[in-house]
């Protein structure tokens, strides 16, 4: 459990990473006017960790198998805690991008090593429900940074300490490490049968550990000459890994099944991370219920009830937002283009502008400011919503809205 554990902080630090850039570029916006003006930018930032999880994954794997699965998950520790506090104390978005391509090469490396080294040090009968504590630490971590996000939402340093906080569970990990064996198996692999033996002595009962050395010796023979038909260089692995069509069709479903994670968002700083806490704290929830069921009734059947569950609420999500832009509220002709200088064009030139709302405002690619009295009565279509030096007033129950005043609602 100790071994699990420690090792499933690399999850921890995956689920850490993806979830508080949401929350932590909100205010980077504020803070550096290119990135908030510079679409580009953002999304620079947040797809520099991809990037260096791809390369980070594909690297992974030679390391772990060089060097060992231990060796593989400190170094990606390292590069988690320096990438964190880069990003902590950067002085320009270059930095931060920098920082991210740091933290994705640590994140890559042990979110393909960790599990690895989970599986491999496990007895089979509870095989799945360690390996998914890697799973319960991503969703864990994600709920994490959210709970951070709220938490120095009010301080000065804001984002910096949202990313730099991250560089404490990865240096604790390391240290945890340290003390940890390596894989009985990498161990077995690489000739050293005595050391693998001796870490199977403290996993299994003593009349069990014979049994566990010939089950690995034949798990390994096998490998080796699976290694030995498919190619011994990575290009031919991946050819004969490829061409069989059960890896095909697993590689399919794993993709397919990450896909529908990625689509929704909200643009209220406050909305989206309450929204994201949420979401975080049922994964956490449904990572639990995996590991209570997957050793009893498999892999297959839970994934697929899974899918089912995300594509029924995915479908619910898509009426309901489909409702809510129908439903917006309209647009009110006579304040929007009564107030100087600050009415949408682009939205004043679209087809039947007198009958628009809220959504044909905001697809136009304008602010739309709400009515204060009654956020569901009419509002007006501003041209620029983001635009820090508007100071005019509205008609009727309009609000006044100034610079930085805080006495506007404006959705952009």
């Amino acid at each position: 459990m100790r071994l699990a554990l420690s090792a499933g902080i690399g999850g921890l630090l995956f689920g850490y990473d993806t979830g508080v850039i949401s929350g932590a570029l909100l205010y980077i916006r504020e803070d550096f006017e290119q990135v908030d003006r510079k679409t580009w930018l953002q999304e620079l930032i947040l797809s520099m960790a991809v990037a260096g999880a791809i390369g980070g994954a594909a690297i992974g794997g030679w390391i772990s198998d060089r060097f060992g699965r231990k060796r593989s998950i400190l170094l990606a520790d390292v590069l988690f805690a320096v990438g964190a506090l880069v990003m902590a104390f950067a002085p320009a978005p270059v930095m931060i991008i920098l920082g991210r391509i740091l933290v994705g090469l640590g994140v890559g490396m042990t979110s393909m090593t960790a599990p690895l080294y989970i599986s491999e040090a496990s007895p089979a009968r509870i095989r799945g429900a360690l390996v998914s504590t890697n799973g319960l630490l991503i969703t864990g971590g994600q709920f994490l940074s959210y709970l951070i996000n709220l938490a120095f939402t009010k301080t000065s340093w804001t984002w910096r300490w949202m990313l730099g906080i991250a560089a404490v569970p990865a240096l604790f990990q390391l240290i945890l490490m340290l003390s940890l064996p390596e894989s009985p198996r990498w161990l077995y692999r690489h000739n050293k049968e005595e050391e693998a033996r001796s870490i199977l002595e403290k996993i299994f009962p003593a009349n069990e550990v014979d049994d566990e050395m010939n089950a690995l010796k034949l798990s390994v023979e096998a490998e080796k000459a699976d290694e030995h038909a498919i190619g011994d260089n990575l290009i031919q692995k991946l050819k004969g890994a490829l061409s069989n069509v059960v890896v095909r069709r697993g590689l399919y479903a794993g993709i397919t099944v990450q896909v529908p994670h990625q689509f929704a968002g909200f643009a209220s700083n406050e909305t989206a991370l309450a929204l994201s806490l949420i979401t975080s704290g049922l994964n956490a929830v449904g990572s639990i219920v995996s590991m209570v069921f997957v050793d009893r009734y498999g892999r297959r059947r839970l994934m697929l009830v899974s899918m089912v569950g995300i594509i029924l609420y995915l479908v619910s999500l898509s009426i309901i937002f489909l409702e809510a832009a129908s439903h917006a509220p309209k647009v009110n002709q006579l304040d929007t283009n009564s107030i100087p200088n600050t009415t949408c064009c682009s939205y004043i030139s679209t087809p039947k502008p007198s009958s628009g709302n809220c959504m044909s405002c905001l697809k136009a690619g304008c602010g739309f400011c709400s009515n204060t009295a009654n956020e569901y009565s009419p509002g007006t279509c501003w041209n620029s919503p983001r635009n820090k030096e508007i100071g005019a007033v509205g008609h009727g129950s309009k609000t006044v809205v100034q610079a930085n005043s805080g006495s506007w609602r404006l959705f952009s």
